[in-house]
């Protein structure tokens, strides 16, 4: 990690030379550099065994630095800048330990693993983004952390998921933002290398049959035809695994008393490429799911998901009630590299995100900002979830979760701006599956940021 951050200073470094001309004043003046800490600790304790040993115990504490370098543009009708990222996480706890004295070492959710099995002391990456700018077009390319229906970036632990690849960003037409990329590489939130993409079924890198894809396609727009409705259109393609169409309305509504937001959202996926053929099934191109014994499709992409979120809200309250529903064979398909995943569905939890095959999910919000009373920064909120029909071998499951959460951002005095987060999630479930079996979860999280300049 030392050479990453000498290639970062080098690339600052030589960037100043070369824009010492008069061409890059508009680059150095909108330039903005910010340094960032998290502080980060993970608990996740497996409640039952359901037959099964070896469970592990996690129990990781890192604190993580970012240095995040944003130039302004060059000056002319066409402006090019440069985006600089460094990311480095060092272990103060130990990670991936096993559940009892003496058996081998779990992987960690938090920390890599190095050859000798043991969590790494310190890992990190260095990312780089060229830009232009030309009008309201924005292209960029290298480092990315998208933030759309079809792909999310996740930052849920020490370290962001970052990817690799190019995007092109329009905002010619008022109230019309149009979105195009292509993705190649990933890297995820518990590693310093570059990956490869895949999806649930396929991701598994100690099977033989293990697949990936270097072609993520994707693209679509946000639109608002009116102040309190946006309209959404995207589409996401993994070649060889999956074809992914989204469309979502989003709306609000001012009432005598409070406000209603309602949040509509409406998925469909196929398969692609190797995925369509049994024979490509057969080399390991395969999604999960259940399928019935002899089924000339199975491990086939086949998914249709749709969702209703109400929330209504009035001074500092916010409740709020949905419903989740999903058809086809296969479990909803995403990308998903094996170092977890971010999900735009409204059952997107702290622990798991109901997205099986068959399963419909009831799922109830609350959250209030004490702000109202007299406490800004302070907020707290509670969600249920209660998912059931998942489709299994012999009968149909279920799961529920209840996540809880508080959060605090200090308003001034020496501490402003440090934000202290607690999250405590519960997951139950009747599903035997290795990974499904029944967990208790903390995280503390304090987050500060400082702008250099």
């Amino acid at each position: 990690m030392k050479k990453a951050f000498s290639a970062f200073a080098m690339a600052t470094g030589a960037l100043g030379q070369l824009l010492s001309g008069e061409a890059s004043a508009e680059f150095l003046k909108d330039s903005k550099l910010s340094l960032s800490t998290r502080n980060f600790y993970y608990n996740q304790d497996t409640r039952n065994e359901n037959g099964l040993s070896n469970t592990p115990r996690f129990d990781e504490w890192g604190q993580a630095f970012t240095v995040d370098y944003r130039s302004g543009f060059t000056e002319g009708k066409v402006g090019f800048g440069l985006d600089l990222l460094g990311l480095y996480g060092i272990r103060l706890d130990d990670g991936g330990r096993a559940g009892k004295p003496g058996e081998d070492r779990q992987p960690g959710s938090v920390f890599p693993l190095e050859s000798n099995g043991k969590a790494t002391r310190g890992f990190g990456r260095l990312g780089v983004t060229a830009k232009m700018r030309f009008s309201n077009t924005l292209v960029q390319y290298g480092t990315l952390k998208p933030k759309l229906p079809v792909v999310i970036a996740n930052d849920g632990r020490l370290l962001p998921q970052t990817y690799e690849g190019g995007q092109v960003t329009v905002n010619e037409i008022k109230d019309l933002t149009f979105i195009a990329g292509k993705l190649e590489h990933s890297s995820e939130r518990n590693s310093s290398n570059r990956d490869s993409l895949s999806i649930e079924g396929s991701n598994n890198r100690s099977n033989s049959l293990h697949q990936e894809s270097n072609e993520f396609y994707y693209g679509g727009f946000d639109y608002k035809p009116m102040k309190n409705l946006l309209a959404q259109y995207y589409y996401g393609e993994l070649k060889d695994f999956y074809k992914q169409h989204f469309f979502g309305l989003i709306h609000d509504l001012a009432l005598p008393a409070g406000s209603l937001k309602t949040d509509l959202r409406y998925f469909y996926s196929e398969s692609d490429g190797e995925n369509s053929s049994r024979s490509g099934r057969a080399e390991g191109y395969r999604a999960a799911g259940y399928w019935g014994t002899g089924d000339s499709h199975r491990y086939e992409v086949d998914n249709k998901l749709w969702s209703a979120m109400f929330t209504y809200s009035l001074g500092g309250h916010q409740i709020g009630a949905g419903y989740q529903k999903i058809t086809g064979k296969s479990d909803f398909p995403h990308l998903n590299q094996g170092g977890g995943r971010v999900l735009y569905l409204i059952t997107d939890a702290q622990m798991h995100k109901f997205h099986n095959s068959g399963e419909n999910t009831w799922v109830a919000k609350y959250a209030y900002d004490f702000a109202a009373i007299g406490v800004p920064g302070l907020k707290a909120s509670l969600t249920y979830l209660s998912g059931d029909d998942i489709d299994d071998s012999g009968s149909d499951k279920k799961e529920w979760e209840r996540d809880t959460r508080l959060d605090y951002v200090f308003q001034d005095g020496m501490l402003k701006g440090l934000g202290l987060t607690w999250m405590y999630g519960v997951w139950r479930g009747n599903d035997t599956n290795p990974g499904s079996r029944d967990k208790d979860e903390n995280r503390l999280i304090a987050n500060y940021t400082l702008p250099i300049f």
